[in-house]
């Protein structure tokens, strides 16, 4: 049974930095592709990054390019997001997530492409 459990959210002011880790388990991820969406209230979930499990593939979102950056520890199973230069409209649930997409050119970034999900960390940025 996939498991994938989030950690490291929390309150931080506009500036401030937070890394988010996700932990997976219950299979192997070769083949996958782990992604970070985000759903602040009122909105859809969107796509914020997405790594593959081998080699050095990434995608980013227009609007945390240069603040995010995504990475993993194949070793640990784990995936992190370092979030720089936290601003208000940050604000919201963030979740990580799994497709069996990692081996395309162009990594997933649509929901429908994730089969696993985690159930959320909370990050809230202050003014």
């Amino acid at each position: 049974q996939v498991q994938l459990v989030e950690a490291g959210g929390g309150l931080v002011q506009a500036g401030g930095s937070l890394r988010l880790s996700c932990a997976a388990s219950g299979r192997t991820f070769t083949t996958y592709a782990l992604g970070w969406f985000r759903q602040a209230p009122g909105k859809e979930r969107e796509f914020v990054a997405a790594l593959s499990w081998i080699g050095t593939n990434t995608i980013y979102t227009d609007s945390v390019k240069g603040r995010f950056t995504i990475s993993r520890d194949n070793a640990k199973n784990t995936m992190y997001l370092q979030m720089n230069n936290l601003k208000p409209e940050d604000t919201a649930v963030y979740y990580c997530a799994a497709s069996p997409q990692g081996l395309r050119y162009s990594l997933p970034i649509a929901r429908r492409e994730y089969d696993y999900w985690g159930q959320g960390t909370q990050v809230t940025v202050s003014s």
